[in-house]
């Protein structure tokens, strides 16, 4: 099987860091935090890039200097994320089975690294990063490029992702998309073939 895993929210725990950033920066603005399930939610449900322009319009905020603050929080913080539970044996269960993994995120070349540092990176076949500069998800341009490049069997490849826009973008390259939501937070409007709770759900395609 040939898997195309999202990193944050799916891969790696990062919302929880993508959270509190996002808190600091509105501090530094001078507004007073949202409630954290409230940002969690409009992250998971949209994404950052829709929430940081939500929370500038309401506030009267400088986008950018409302991104430049987050971003610089963030990555003060990004090192403490951790994998998902079950994550790193599913990768390895693939690889046992013949399969392949890919990654496929809107985040920079700090993903490869947090790969690396959990022990993910040489399990990975080919990556795609914000540093390659494709269009975003649900566009399917970084999706057919893996596809295309690694002559992968579409009837054999699945997306992996906690948003709905991870399945449209599977789904608009043709391949099926696995819906993760460990804690019920998506309405799903995305049709994925299947929703997990948990990754360690996904020993059953091996089998």
């Amino acid at each position: 099987m040939d898997l195309f895993w999202d990193f944050d929210g799916t891969l790696f725990d990062t919302y929880p860091i993508m959270v509190k950033s996002f808190e600091q920066a509105l501090q530094l603005n001078g507004v007073r935090s949202s409630k954290a399930t409230g940002l969690y939610r409009a992250m998971r449900q949209g994404s950052l890039g829709k929430t940081l322009e939500k929370y500038a319009s309401e506030n009267q905020l400088d986008l950018q200097g409302l991104k430049k603050d987050y971003s610089n929080y963030e990555s003060q913080l990004l090192d403490q994320a951790k994998p998902f539970v079950g994550a790193l044996a599913a990768c390895h269960e693939n690889i046992s089975k013949h399969g392949r993994n890919f990654l496929l995120t809107h985040r920079d070349d700090q993903a490869k690294k947090l790969l690396k540092v959990h022990g993910f990176e040489h399990l990975f076949t080919g990556f795609i990063t914000g540093s390659d500069h494709f269009a975003r998800k649900p566009d399917p341009a970084s999706l057919n490029y893996l596809l295309q490049k690694y002559k992968v069997d579409k009837k054999n490849a699945i997306m992996i992702g906690d948003r709905n826009l991870d399945i449209l973008a599977a789904h608009n390259a043709g391949i099926k998309g696995f819906l993760f939501d460990p804690d019920n937070t998506i309405s799903v409007t995305s049709f994925p073939e299947k929703q997990i709770k948990s990754l360690n759900e996904l020993s059953l395609l091996f089998k």
